[in-house]
């Protein structure tokens, strides 16, 4: 059996199956893990089996593994929601800020921009600043 890896390196044979394993993404999924399981397992020795508890093992450690990066994820678009609902809800009301120069400024927020680093405000005409700025609404 030769087995090719995500990057395209082949490793060694264990088998006489011919199967090629490619992941358009490089990343390696639970089918994939265990698609390899169960052609090592189809493959091995009989004289010499390896152990079942090595796999169960990888296998929860893999699951693990995906269900954290799951939440990480869901923790991240929450945390961006969030921030994108507070900086709305500040749309027409009076702030306290830190401007980039360590002067607090006051002023009326007036538009709500939202960008990859996360949403931006415009108060009393100076746009771009940090929801992470802002001191005191009322």
């Amino acid at each position: 059996m030769t087995v090719t890896g995500t990057t395209g390196t082949q490793l060694a044979p264990t088998g006489t199956s011919g199967t090629t394993f490619s992941n358009p993404s490089d990343n390696l999924g639970e089918g994939d893990f265990l698609q390899l399981m169960m052609d090592q397992l189809q493959n091995q020795d009989p004289l010499n089996p390896s152990d079942p508890t090595q796999y169960m093992s990888e296998l929860a450690s893999f699951s693990s593994l995906e269900q954290e990066t799951q939440i990480a994820s869901s923790t991240a678009s929450s945390s961006t929601a969030q921030a994108s609902s507070s900086a709305l809800g500040l749309l027409g009301h009076t702030v306290s800020y830190q401007d980039s120069n360590g002067v607090t400024q006051t002023g009326s927020v007036t538009t709500v921009d939202f960008t990859s680093s996360g949403p931006t405000l415009t108060i009393g005409g100076t746009s771009g600043i940090a929801l992470g700025s802002v001191l005191e609404a009322s």
